[in-house]
C-alpha cells in the first residue's frame, strides 16, 4: 500500500473517531493532547540523525563537486521569490474576499509569544559542539550548522577522512532506512492527531465566529498549493506534469497539516522527494534542510490573512496601501525566524505581526488563540508543499534528478 494511501486512511479514521468525541470533555482533550504529543514524539524520532548525516555527506559530496554554493544561493532564491508570491497573493485573497470581523476580546495577555532571535543566534554554537547532537530535536537550525562543519571538514585531506566518510556515507543510509519504517507506520499515529484535530475543528465550527476566514484559509490553501504552485512547474524544460509532482508529495502534505509540524514531516518529506520526485541525496537534504529552516512562507501568508482579520475586527477603517506593503515586508522577515517554531509557526508569525504593529495590537493574536491549531495546519501544509515542489525544481535544474516511474512511487 502506498504511503500516502496509509496515511489518508490514519487521517479519514482519526476524523471519524474525533467526530464521536465529546470537545467538552476536559478528560478526553487532555488524554488527546497526551497521545499527540507521544505522536509527534515517534514522528520526529530519527530527525536529528538522519538530518547529521545525510546532510554531512550531501555536503562534502557538493563541495567535491564544486556546487554547494550554488546549490544553497538558488534555494534561497526560491525561499525568497515563494515567500513573495505568496503573501502577496495572500494579502490580496484576503482584500477582494474580506472574512468577517471576529469579536474583539481585550484580554490580559498571560504569555508571551515571540521569536527569541537572540536567543536562537546564541544557540548555534553552544560552548560544546556535541551538546546539539542531545538536544530536543525542536530547533533544527544548530543541527545543521554542525552538519556544515562536519561535512567541510571531510574534504581536507581524504588520506585521513575516507574513513570516516566511509562511516558516515554508511550511517546515513542507516538511519535513513530507519526513518523509512516509521514512515511507514505513521498511518496509525495518524489517527490520534486526526482526531484531536477533528475534536478542536468540531469547537470552532459550533462557534461560528471563525467560519469565514476558516473558509477562505481552507479553499485558497487548497487553491494555491493543488492548482496554482504546481503549474511553476510547467516552466521547466523540459516540460514535466505537474500533477505528477503533486502525486508525489501527497504523504508529508497530509502529515503535515494534521500534524502541524515541520520536523514531524521532514523524514517523510525527504524520503518522498527521493523516492517519487527522484531528488538525490546530495541536493533534496541540502535543499530540505534550508527550507525547513528559512522557507516557512505557508505560515508566513497565514499570519497576514489572521492578522488582517484581527485589524478589521478591531477597526472599522480601511487599512492604508503602504501598511498592508509593510505588513507584508515584515511578515517576509518573520518567515525567515521561525526555525525555532516547527509546530506553531503561523501562530507565532501572527503575535509576532501583531507585537511589532503595537497602536493596542499587542495581544489581538489571543482573539484568533481558539484557531491556533488550524492556522498552523494550513501553513504547514503549504510550507511542505512549496518545500517539496523547490526540492524538485532544483534538483532538476541542477541536474540531481532521476526520472521515476508513477507505478513505483511509495
Amino acid at each position: 500500500m502506498k504511503v500516502w494511501v496509509k496515511l489518508l486512511i490514519g487521517s479519514i479514521a482519526g476524523i471519524i473517531l474525533g467526530n464521536f468525541l465529546p470537545q467538552d470533555n476536559q478528560l478526553v482533550l487532555d488524554a488527546l493532547a497526551w497521545l499527540e504529543n507521544f505522536a509527534l514524539g515517534v514522528g520526529r524520532y530519527a530527525v536529528i540523525p538522519i538530518l547529521v548525516f545525510s546532510l554531512t555527506i550531501a555536503i562534502y559530496e557538493l563541495r567535491l563537486d564544486g556546487r554547494f554554493w550554488r546549490l544553497v544561493f538558488l534555494s534561497f532564491l526560491l525561499i525568497i521569490g515563494s515567500a513573495v508570491f505568496v503573501i502577496g497573493a495572500g494579502i490580496i485573497v484576503t482584500l477582494l474576499f474580506p472574512p468577517a470581523r471576529v469579536p474583539f476580546i481585550f484580554e490580559e495577555q498571560l504569555e508571551v509569544v515571540s521569536l527569541n532571535t537572540a536567543d536562537n543566534v546564541l544557540a548555534l554554537f553552544p560552548s560544546n559542539m556535541f551538546q546539539i547532537l542531545v538536544s530536543d530535536g525542536i530547533y533544527l537550525f544548530p543541527v545543521c550548522v554542525f552538519a556544515f562543519f562536519l561535512g567541510m571538514g571531510l574534504s581536507y585531506d581524504r588520506n585521513y577522512t575516507k574513513p570516516v566518510i566511509a562511516l558516515v556515507d554508511s550511517l546515513s543510509r542507516i538511519f535513513y532506512h530507519i526513518a523509512s519504517f516509521f514512515s511507514e507506520v505513521l498511518g496509525f499515529i495518524m489517527i490520534t492527531l486526526a482526531a484531536y484535530w477533528t475534536v478542536r475543528f468540531k469547537g470552532v465550527v459550533q462557534a461560528e465566529v471563525f467560519r469565514d476566514i476558516i473558509v477562505l484559509l481552507g479553499v485558497f490553501s487548497l487553491i494555491l498549493g493543488f492548482v496554482i504552485l504546481p503549474m511553476f512547474i510547467r516552466l521547466l524544460k523540459p516540460k514535466t506534469n505537474p500533477w505528477v509532482i503533486l502525486y508525489g508529495s501527497l504523504g508529508p502534505a497530509i502529515a503535515a497539516f494534521f500534524s502541524g509540524d515541520i520536523n514531524f514531516s521532514l523524514p517523510v518529506l525527504l524520503r518522498h522527494t527521493k523516492e517519487n520526485l527522484g531528488a538525490r541525496r546530495r541536493s533534496n537534504a541540502v535543499t530540505l534542510s534550508l527550507f525547513a529552516t528559512f522557507g516557512r512562507a505557508g505560515s508566513a501568508m497565514v499570519a497576514v490573512i489572521a492578522f488582517i482579520v484581527v485589524t478589521k475586527s478591531k477597526s472599522s477603517l480601511d487599512i492604508p496601501i503602504g501598511v498592508i506593503f509593510s505588513i507584508g515586508l515584515r511578515a517576509l522577515a518573520i518567515s525567515l525566524f521561525l526555525a525555532r517554531h516547527p509546530g506553531d509557526g503561523a501562530y507565532t508569525a501572527l503575535a509576532a505581526l501583531c507585537l511589532g504593529y503595537g497602536r493596542g495590537f499587542e495581544t489581538g493574536y489571543l482573539i484568533l488563540k481558539p484557531l491556533a491549531f488550524y492556522l498552523v495546519a494550513v501553513g504547514a501544509f503549504l510550507d511542505v508543499i512549496i518545500a517539496s515542489f523547490s526540492t524538485y525544481i532544483l534538483a532538476r535544474i541542477n541536474g540531481f534528478q532521476e526520472g521515476k516511474s508513477v507505478r513505483h512511487f511509495i
